[in-house]
């Protein structure tokens, strides 16, 4: 289906290749996860497989892209627009008209389908999509998740050979990123689908695709089954980094592989819950707050509060309300009722701008908060509207901590999504606010730089900074937050410790609190601890095995 052969491609004006040599085959009806670090080129690469590079980017392309026998770089994106359905990294720049019915209904249309055609595609793909009573709604009031499925739904309806998805569910809840990839593998079953799949999110992934093509440099460095690329990679979904510390072979790709090995474990509670430290200034208090768009009540009577060194996650399914609670907390909406307090301050009746100097606000696009010629521009607009002064070498150091210290003289919108993302991030930490909202923050990242994140944050709350991060990522709020928040339709429906709202969520359980249910697990670093302890209890060998490894498995956690 698709060939690719010697292929090296020069972004314009830059002097190195975004890919080099670059040579790979997929077959009809295979589903290939294409992943490695952030700027690797897997972007480019499926930019290739439809035209985009190089017809819209420019550059420089040398070798050969076919699909389905067209040559990708003569056919161009027109032709190619009916045999590789394309969902980019951002969806929002994705989308031409503002109403989902009708974006789904723009290529049918341009693709010049009969009526009663265009009509059926339509309904089968909000159908498929579960966008049925999201058909009349308009693009701007949609939530970033709803909008990733309109672009893979508007992808869908053309009923391409090829399916090529830039991260698509990096926006979805688990619930929702399980029933798309469930749709993609009916799909691809039925209809003998090719899908290419670009994606951080491992966890997701690794057990539903036949081959992982991993890319570094530019360059294809391993390119096998999904099995043999996860034994061999540092990275990847929580159940293999612990199976691969505990020597469990075969290795397992799933919490279904993995409960076999886990099963010999005594994993009865051991965790011992750190005690509330007392006297710590309430940074953020949030009192039965409320809030509709229109006669659309989306928020109803929130209440919860976050201290001085404390990270509390919100978690919910798409449309829950979760970034609008944060637009409610920064003064970009007004809730309808009820009270928010930052630092012992109501927001009601401040100026956004007012509050920006106690609360930094990552929101979910970042590109809204773009409007410099430079990255380290970005850094410079805070600093002037907040009336401060910061030395070249601490902005240098804020770079450097961003893992963006090669592209301070870039223009950020030319950057990567998750360079973006970090810019974004940059800007507004460089003040550095005692309240910190985050929304889908790691989105883009590969797993090395959400590390290094993790790290920054937790240096961040040690020296007291809140942090609020909203996150479909419950792997990232198993390791950052202690507490969480999970809202339905609005609602407050669990608040409490993370391993007990958390190790208790059917929809929101991390990996390992799935291996072991009811154990208050819910890290790599909590099993391979509590495990390495009951080494002394009389296991069975393998957990004798675990004591033996779990030394060099603790340290390899903290780092994983």
């Amino acid at each position: 289906m698709i060939s690719v052969a010697d292929l090296t491609y020069f972004y314009p004006e830059r002097q190195n290749p975004a890919l080099e040599a670059v040579s790979w085959q997929v077959d009809d009806g295979e589903f290939i996860l294409v992943s490695g670090p952030s700027g690797s080129g897997k972007s480019t690469l499926l930019r290739c497989l439809n035209g985009l590079v190089p017809h819209f980017s420019g550059g420089t392309l040398h070798g050969k892209v076919t699909v389905d026998g067209s040559d990708a770089v003569s056919a161009g994106p027109r032709v190619l627009s009916g045999l590789v359905g394309f969902v980019a990294q951002d969806p929002e720049s994705q989308a031409v008209l503002d109403q989902v019915e009708a974006e789904i209904a723009f290529a049918l249309e341009n693709a010049a389908l009969p009526p009663a055609d265009m009509h059926l595609r339509v309904e089968e793909t909000l159908d498929l999509l579960e966008l049925t009573p999201l058909r009349h709604r308009a693009l701007r009031s949609l939530s970033g998740g709803e909008r990733q499925r309109l672009a893979l739904a508007a992808a869908l309806a053309l009923h391409p050979k090829v399916l090529v998805l830039d991260e698509p569910t990096s926006q979805l809840d688990p619930q929702s990123a399980d029933e798309v990839l469930e749709a993609l593998l009916r799909l691809r079953q039925e209809l003998g689908l090719t899908i290419i799949l670009a994606e951080h999110r491992l966890d997701r992934v690794a057990g539903r695709v036949d081959r992982v093509t991993w890319l570094e440099g530019g360059r294809i460095v391993m390119d096998a089954p999904a099995r043999a690329t996860f034994s061999s990679i540092e990275f990847g979904p929580p159940v293999t980094r612990l199976a691969r510390a505990l020597r469990w072979d075969p290795l397992p790709l799933t919490v279904e592989e993995g409960r076999q090995f886990a099963s010999q474990f005594d994993s009865r509670p051991k965790l011992v819950t750190a005690s509330e430290r007392a006297g710590r200034r309430t940074m953020l208090e949030i009192r039965n707050a409320s809030y509709s768009y229109g006669r659309e009540p989306v928020l109803h009577s929130v209440n919860f509060a976050v201290k001085e060194g404390e990270a509390i996650a919100i978690a919910g399914r798409n449309g829950a309300g979760k970034s609008t609670l944060l637009k409610c907390i920064v003064g970009l909406l007004q809730p309808s009722s009820g009270e928010i307090r930052v630092d012992g301050r109501s927001t009601r009746g401040r100026q956004v701008a007012d509050i920006c100097r106690e609360v930094g606000y990552l929101p979910q696009n970042p590109d809204d908060l773009l409007f410099a010629e430079t990255v380290l521009g970005e850094f410079q607009i805070t600093l002037d509207n907040h009336g401060l002064v910061e030395t070249p070498g601490m902005l240098n150091e804020h770079l450097r901590q961003l893992d963006l210290d090669e592209v301070g003289d870039r223009y950020p919108r030319d950057l990567s999504v998750g360079q973006r993302q970090r810019v974004a991030l940059g800007a507004v930490t460089v003040t550095r606010p005692r309240l910190l909202l985050l929304d889908e923050p790691t989105r883009g990242l590969d797993s090395e730089l959400k590390e290094s994140l993790i790290e920054l944050w937790q240096r961040w709350l040690a020296q007291g900074t809140a942090i609020v991060l909203v996150t479909h990522d419950v792997e990232l709020a198993a390791r950052v937050a202690s507490k969480t928040v999970l809202l339905d339709l609005g609602s407050v429906i669990a608040a409490g410790s993370s391993r007990d709202v958390l190790g208790s969520s059917p929809v929101f359980m991390p990996q390992i609190a799935k291996l072991f249910p009811n154990s208050g697990w819910l890290t790599v670093s909590d099993a391979l601890t509590q495990l390495g302890e009951s080494a002394t209890d009389g296991q069975p060998e393998t957990i004798g095995m675990a004591r033996r490894v779990v030394r060099k498995g603790a340290a390899y956690a903290q780092t994983n």
